[in-house]
């Protein structure tokens, strides 16, 4: 019997478990699943939770709910991948043979990684919300939070979501607007990028929506330390932004697994092929999602629209054929803007985020790099379509390659 290990079972490896369970011969292929946790998180969800939009019983599943029946599931701590010896140790020292390998092991939070992030203050007055517990606490936090300077602030890139810290800016002033003490409240988004996003044409589009909302863009900031008792982020050159309330993105990095078995970046992350999605040192290892070293969002969208191409290849690799399947870097995201309002793009290594339909040319329903209700009615539903479709590995109607139908070429 062959095995086919994999590593990691948030979207990306459950993904992959699903799809692959109905491509490969049970008789001859066996698949094995690792992760230490047993609770699925929707990742997305936990944005709502600060502005009591979610509960923690709307972003939290068991996993084993989401795992095709017939592979084998291991809840384990992973200690070293042995890539030459093709093995995988787990705490305790069991250890797993492979035939081919997928590494889904996704990236982290590291708070620890900013000198004065967990400081006195944190969980006080600076919070995360890209964990439940953080979001949970900024929940209770601003429940009785009388205003002043609210910062959030992008550590690093890369990071999970990169359209979150806008989204959060964007629900924290509708918020403030709607318990009638905006005004207590100067909301301001700080960052290492230029401006608002990467790429120029969706920067102007969101730079123009943060300006009609009176939200100031500190562009070009390094955090380098927190000051927990002048309350300020300080950069490497020393510039201040002070807070009174701050949430922040700390710092995202690979498994640290993945550096203990010599397979990752100075991030941890895995060198990794940006078309066919192979290990860049080793053929018989893929990897999807956020473990990848790729250049692109690390977000839910590329694991899925990369998920079809890892399993085109993988295939060709097991019956001993080239490689066949080109992942082009598509990755598309809504973006909630307030008041039931969303936005949406859609891009791919080559191509910036640009205005038009999607996903039918002229038709849509969702409108691309446009304010609208249908797109924020677009992100309410992708949490039902996350549980029962993707996961699941089902098809969606949309393909995996990015498409210029629909598009308008324009410039910044």
């Amino acid at each position: 019997m062959k095995k086919l290990l994999i590593l990691g079972g948030g979207t990306a490896g459950t993904m992959m478990a699903n799809k692959l369970h109905h491509a490969l011969d049970r008789e001859e292929w066996e698949i094995t699943i690792v992760d230490k946790e047993k609770t699925h998180y929707y990742q997305p969800g936990f944005l709502f939770i600060p502005f009591g939009i979610y509960r923690r019983e709307d972003v939290e599943k068991p996993k084993s709910n989401f795992f095709p029946a017939g592979i084998n599931v291991v809840y384990s701590e992973i200690d070293l991948i042995k890539a030459e010896e093709k093995q995988v140790q787990l705490e305790g020292g069991r250890t797993l043979n492979y035939d081919y390998l997928i590494v889904a092991t996704g990236t982290q939070i590291r708070p620890d990684q900013t000198p004065g992030m967990l400081g006195p203050l944190w969980q006080k007055d600076i919070f995360d919300f890209y964990s439940v517990e953080g979001a949970l606490a900024l929940h209770k936090k601003l429940k009785t939070w009388e205003g002043g300077n609210l910062v959030v602030a992008i550590t690093e890139l890369p990071f999970k979501c990169p359209v979150a810290p806008l989204e959060f800016v964007f629900l924290a002033e509708a918020f403030f607007t709607e318990k009638g003490m905006r005004d207590k409240v100067n909301i301001s988004l700080v960052t290492p990028m230029p401006g608002a996003f990467t790429k120029p044409v969706a920067t102007k589009m969101l730079s123009e929506l943060l300006g009609e909302k009176n939200i100031k863009v500190v562009a070009d900031f390094y955090i380098e330390r927190i000051d927990n008792e002048k309350k300020c982020l300080v950069s490497y050159d020393e510039k201040e932004v002070p807070f009174d309330l701050l949430t922040i993105v700390p710092l995202n990095m690979g498994d640290e697994l993945i550096a203990r078995s010599g397979l990752g970046d100075d991030l941890n992350y895995v060198p990794t092929d940006k078309h066919t999605l192979q290990s860049k040192a080793h053929e018989d290892i893929f990897v999807i999602g956020d473990a990848a070293d790729l250049p692109t969002s690390k977000a839910g969208s590329v694991a899925h629209f990369a998920a079809d191409i890892v399993e085109e290849n993988l295939l060709c690799a097991m019956e001993g054929r080239s490689l066949t399947g080109s992942f082009d870097g598509h990755a598309n995201c809504y973006i909630e803007t307030g008041y039931g309002k969303g936005a949406l793009i859609d891009f791919n290594y080559d191509t910036e985020p640009l205005p038009g339909t999607y996903p039918l040319p002229g038709i849509g329903p969702f409108g691309l790099l446009k304010n609208t209700r249908i797109n924020h009615y677009g992100k309410i539903i992708f949490r039902w379509i996350y549980w029962h479709i993707l996961l699941k590995g089902k098809e969606l109607p949309v393909e995996s390659e990015m498409t210029m139908a629909g598009k308008r070429k324009v410039s910044a």
